[in-house]
């Protein structure tokens, strides 16, 4: 055994020498990433692993943090009733509006794709608005579509067709709430992922069609299994992942249609919650152990999702 360790040992010696030789060598490679890497680390990673440390403490900005050791996470599953609900309504949002909103955006994409140069441009542009102008969109959703009175199309329709006697408050009554916000936020999805996928689907190259086909790809259904998807996933993981982020981190959609805080809580999500925390009531260390935990919810969706995802053409 003891051998084998040594062995261990000297083979780990051995590739730190080849790779500090080889940092050696790209030294001014390095020195160039640097500043992106000092930017990374500044505002992406130390935010996270402070966020982590103060998720344990008591910290209200004004006072210095106060350790209490799990007693946020023990408050956030055990006596926090709002955040249980919280969580069910971000996890409805994800399983349904993650999968489809990411599906849509590639069977748009998809089908865009074999349309002539100049009408793929204007449909790329008509499907990507959405994303670009969200408020634009929200308003159209709480101001004329599902607006709370006759004057609101759905209602208007409703009642010309008998189907409702007087109009429904859709934003305020938390039968509707969640999904009225649901297509709100599945019509803004079409954004960055589709893109990507426009960018996929013209990066293929053309002659793996025709090889695929003369070694026996008989369907359009096989070609995009076997040859359209393996050679583009780095955009369908590129998707997924703003697919996942977008689900996990939604929040103006529902403040700015069912208002804050929505009735009987009804559109909170996690992140809704933590900005309540973070943002009203200045408990910075209860609004970190909430970040804490969608942090490692959405690591875990995407690791899930990159192992579906590496499936694919196999």
């Amino acid at each position: 055994m003891k051998e084998y360790f040594n062995k261990y040992i000297t083979l780990r010696k051995h590739n730190a020498k080849v790779a500090w030789k080889k940092a050696k060598r790209s030294k001014m490679c390095y020195a160039f990433l640097a500043p992106y890497a000092l930017i990374f680390f500044l505002f992406y990673v130390a935010p996270v692993v402070v966020s982590i440390f103060y998720g344990f403490t008591y910290y209200n900005v004004l006072e210095s943090p106060r350790f209490l050791g799990p007693q946020n996470y023990i408050s956030l599953i055990l006596d926090d009733d709002i955040f249980l609900t919280s969580i069910k309504n971000t996890m409805l949002i994800a399983v349904i509006t993650g999968p489809l909103g990411y599906i849509a955006a590639f069977l748009f994409a998809w089908l865009i794709n074999e349309l002539p140069r100049w009408i793929r441009s204007v449909a790329v542009i008509i499907f990507y608005v959405p994303s670009i102008t969200g408020f634009a969109c929200l308003a159209i959703f709480r101001d004329i579509l599902f607006k709370g009175d006759a004057y609101g199309l759905i209602n208007s329709w409703g009642m010309e067709l008998g189907l409702i006697d007087t109009p429904i408050l859709w934003l305020v009554n938390p039968q509707y709430m969640l999904p009225i916000c649901m297509i709100a936020i599945l019509w803004q999805s079409l954004g960055s992922g589709f893109l990507s996928f426009v960018a996929g689907l013209q990066g293929v190259d053309r002659s793996m069609y025709e090889a695929g086909y003369m070694d026996g790809i008989k369907n359009r259904w096989q070609e995009l299994w076997f040859i359209t998807l393996p050679s583009m996933k780095p955009m369908l993981m590129f998707g997924a992942v703003m697919s996942i982020t977008g689900a996990f981190s939604q929040s103006q959609v529902l403040m700015q249609l069912c208002g804050f805080p929505s009735t009987d809580y009804a559109a909170r999500t996690i992140v809704t919650h933590l900005y309540d925390y973070g943002f009203i009531r200045f408990e910075m260390g209860y609004a970190s152990a909430i970040a804490t935990v969608l942090f490692l919810m959405m690591i875990l969706c995407n690791k899930a999702i990159q192992s579906l995802i590496g499936r694919v053409g196999t």
